[in-house]
C-alpha cells in the first residue's frame, strides 16, 4: 500500500526556527505597546489638560501616538500573508527609518532631563547633546545599509542589515542610554549626602529603575546584533530584539517623563530641589515664650503681654528634617504642615520633643484678618 504524500505547509506556516521566534517576539512587543497604551492612557489625557507645551510635553504625546501607529504598520506588513517581495522592496526601510526617529525623541527626553537635574549644568548638556547629535547622524547613515530580507511569499516584509557594521545604528542610543543612567545614578548617589535614604526609596524616588531598564534592553539588542550569527541570509536571527528594544525604550521614557515632580518647564526638578533651596522663600516666624497680642476669640483682652522683642527664626532652623519629597512615603515624608488651624488670630503648634511634653517651643502665628470691621461678640 502506497505511503499518503506529505502534507505540503503554505509558506505562511513553513517557517524556518529564526522567523517563527522572531514573529512570536513581535507578538510579545505588540502586547507591550498596546498595554502600555492603555495603561497610561488616564494620565496622558490629565498631562494633556495642563497650561504650556513645554518641550518634554510635546516629546511625551508625540511618542504617545508615534510609537503604537509605527508598530501597527510593521505588524501589519509582517503578519499579512498576502505582503508580496515586490511591495516589501518599497516599504522595508519603514521600520529603521520610524525607529530612528522614535530614538531620537526619546534620547531628547533624557537629554532635557538629565540637564535639569543636574541644574542646568552646561557641561553635561554639552556632552549629553554630542552624544545625539552623533547618534542623529549615525542611525540617518545606518537606514541606507538596510535591505528586504529575502522570504517567501506569505512569509513577511521584514528589513534587514547588508553588513555586520550596521549594528552601531544601536550602538550610538545605547551609549546615550548609558551615560544618562550614570549621570542619573550618579546624582542620586550624590543626594545622599542631604538626605539619607535606603536604596530601593532611592531607586523608586529618582526613577533609576526606568534608567536601567531602558539600558538593560538596549545592550541585549546591542547583544544580539554583534554576537549572534544567521544561518544564510534568509535568518533574521539579528533583528529579533529591535522591535522589543524600541518600544520599551519608549514605554519607560515617557514614564521618566510622567515621574518629573512639578511643571515640565526646563525639564522639570531634582527630588530634593524644594527642599534644598534657600531658606528665603520659608515663612518666618515669631517665638515667644510669652507672646503678646489679642486672642481671636477675644480681641479687646491682652493675653500675656511681652515687653522684649522676641528673636525669629525660619522653620529651616527648627525642622529636623526638610520637607518632604515626591517618592518618600511612611515615616520618611514629613507631609503635616508645622501650622494648623483656620480662620484668624493666634494659632499655637508644639515643635517639642515627643518624650518630653513639659519642655518644647511654640510658634505664634499672628494673622491679621481685619477685627475691627466687625462687631465683638460673646
Amino acid at each position: 500500500m502506497a505511503s499518503p504524500p506529505p502534507i505540503q505547509l503554505p509558506n505562511s506556516l513553513n517557517l524556518p526556527p529564526h522567523l517563527s521566534a522572531h514573529k512570536y517576539f513581535l507578538v510579545c512587543t505588540l502586547t507591550v505597546a498596546a498595554w502600555d497604551t492603555l495603561v497610561l492612557s488616564p494620565r496622558t489625557w490629565r498631562l494633556f489638560k495642563t497650561p504650556g507645551w513645554p518641550a518634554l510635553k510635546t516629546l511625551f504625546h508625540f511618542l504617545r501616538f508615534f510609537m503604537p501607529i509605527e508598530f501597527i504598520v510593521v505588524a501589519v506588513a509582517f503578519f499579512d500573508t498576502k505582503w508580496s517581495q515586490d511591495a516589501c522592496q518599497k516599504f522595508y526601510l519603514f521600520e529603521p527609518i520610524c525607529t530612528a526617529i522614535l530614538l531620537a525623541a526619546t534620547s531628547a527626553v533624557h537629554v532635557i532631563r538629565i540637564h535639569a537635574i543636574y541644574e542646568k549644568n552646561r557641561s553635561v548638556l554639552i556632552g549629553m547633546s554630542a552624544l545625539f547629535a552623533v547618534q542623529i547622524v549615525v542611525t540617518a547613515i545606518c537606514c541606507g545599509f538596510y535591505r528586504s530580507v529575502p522570504l517567501l511569499d506569505g512569509q513577511g516584509c521584514i528589513a534587514g542589515p547588508k553588513h555586520d557594521w550596521v549594528g552601531i545604528y544601536w550602538v550610538a542610543p545605547t551609549l546615550l542610554y548609558t551615560v544618562s543612567f550614570g549621570l542619573a545614578l550618579l546624582r542620586s548617589i550624590e543626594s545622599l549626602q542631604t538626605r539619607p535614604l535606603g536604596p530601593w526609596k532611592l531607586m523608586l524616588r529618582d526613577g533609576l529603575n526606568l534608567y536601567g531598564a531602558i539600558w538593560l534592553v538596549n545592550m541585549a539588542n546591542m547583544l544580539f546584533w554583534f554576537i549572534m550569527k544567521p544561518t544564510d541570509e534568509r535568518d533574521p536571527i539579528k533583528t529579533i530584539v529591535t522591535s522589543m528594544a524600541a518600544v520599551l525604550t519608549t514605554s519607560m521614557t515617557l514614564r521618566i517623563v510622567l515621574s518629573v515632580r512639578g511643571t515640565l518647564e526646563h525639564g522639570g526638578s531634582f527630588a530634593l530641589s524644594a527642599s534644598t533651596g534657600g531658606s528665603s522663600s520659608r515663612t518666618t516666624h515669631v517665638l515667644s515664650a510669652n507672646g503678646g497680642g489679642r486672642s481671636a476669640n477675644h480681641p479687646n483682652h491682652p493675653t500675656n503681654i511681652s515687653t522684649h522683642t522676641p528673636h525669629t527664626y525660619t522653620l529651616d532652623e527648627l525642622r529636623s528634617k526638610p520637607e518632604g519629597e515626591w517618592g518618600v512615603v511612611g515615616d520618611d515624608r514629613d507631609t503635616k504642615s508645622s501650622v494648623h488651624g483656620v480662620g484668624g488670630g493666634l494659632v499655637e503648634r508644639d515643635l517639642g520633643d515627643k518624650g518630653d511634653r513639659g519642655v518644647g517651643i511654640k510658634i505664634t502665628v499672628d494673622r491679621e484678618i481685619g477685627y475691627d470691621e466687625h462687631e465683638y461678640r460673646k
